[in-house]
């Protein structure tokens, strides 16, 4: 039996496919379009599917197919070849769901429509296969997919995992960035185990880093004030220039007082449980859940002053914020090893 599942199809000696329950099995062929009755070659999947295919558009995909297909097959009955419905099939390791979603983007999109891969896993797979059978149109619809946006901003880790897998540097880097969203001590998840302790130790490394790089903002609110320009151009932390006192509470010191100004202690709980949060998680998103909150708290309290202020002021100050911290985590690199 002639097979096929290493990177090259140079060796002509079969690859060897450890036998499964499955595989007892009577083969089932696959649904349209790869049941079609004028298809050239089998090819069998590791769960015992058919996939009745057209060498043509597989050899124009892949010059791995184009390869193999032009190896002369042997003339001897004898040899171990097996045959169904008259065609050659050849045994390959992926499974069924990985070969389909293969096989839909060789063939043309008026037979076949391109598989949705929003599944990561699906991705992993079809890049892995892409790789092993030089489909490298293929390979790079793989790794747009790792870094969909659907996929990227809710598994930031398993797509890094799977960039930094794949030794793909562009997505890996950008994997590593939205890795930021999530705490500096991740929970277990199943694809962690395919990074090693080094890999592992420099996300970690990157993490802190970035970490480190946004919590300096804290040492030196001069982004602040060269914004703001002058007392009066953050209004909305002070009564200095409304007709109203403002009758929220006010801190004894306080770390991050503007222009010599008096302001309520919202303003220094907002910047203090910010920037503590921004340690584990150093990215906008942190600081836009904070503000929010502190939105919602400050218009609890009904102050004249700062109530009817702080949803403008707030929204302000956060595209300021988050600029600040996108230049300063954008100067940290993640350091790749390939």
């Amino acid at each position: 039996m002639v097979g096929f599942g290493e990177p090259s199809p140079s060796a002509c000696a079969p690859h060897i496919i450890p036998i499964s329950a499955t595989m007892l099995e009577d083969p089932t062929y696959a649904t349209a379009p790869f049941d079609h009755a004028q298809a050239d070659i089998i090819l069998r999947s590791s769960d015992n599917i058919d996939f009745r295919v057209f060498k043509l558009f597989l050899s124009l995909a892949s010059p791995f197919f184009e390869t193999l297909f032009n190896i002369p097959q042997p003339a001897d009955e004898n040899v171990d070849q097996e045959v169904k419905d008259g065609l050659a099939v050849i045994p390959v390791t992926e499974d069924s769901k990985t070969l389909d979603a293969l096989l839909r983007f060789c063939y043309p999109c008026t037979l076949a429509d391109d598989p949705n891969l929003e599944l990561l896993k699906d991705a992993m797979d079809v890049l892995e296969a892409a790789r092993k059978y030089s489909l490298d149109v293929i390979e790079k619809k793989a790794r747009k997919a790792i870094v969909n946006p659907k996929i990227l901003e809710v598994e930031p880790l398993r797509c890094f995992v799977i960039a930094h897998r794949g030794r793909l540097r562009e997505e890996t880097q950008l994997t590593a960035r939205y890795t930021l969203t999530q705490p500096l001590i991740p929970s277990w998840f199943q694809e962690i185990e395919l990074l090693t302790a080094t890999d592992l130790l420099s996300l970690l490394t990157y993490h802190k880093k970035c970490g480190d790089a946004v919590y300096a903002l804290k040492l030196d609110i001069s982004w602040i004030t060269s914004h703001y320009g002058s007392s009066e151009g953050c209004s909305w932390l002070s009564d200095r220039y409304s007709r109203y006192s403002c009758g929220c509470p006010k801190p004894n010191t306080s770390r991050y007082k503007l222009f010599d100004e008096s302001h309520p202690q919202w303003w220094d709980d907002f910047m203090e449980e910010t920037f503590t949060a921004l340690r584990d998680k150093p990215c906008k998103e942190t600081v836009q859940a904070s503000a929010e909150q502190t939105v919602q708290i400050v218009k609890a309290q009904e102050c004249r002053v700062c109530s009817p202020q702080i949803t403008e002021g707030m929204r302000d100050f956060l595209d300021l914020f988050t600029r600040k911290i996108e230049e300063a985590v954008s100067r940290i690199e993640f350091e790749l090893n390939f």
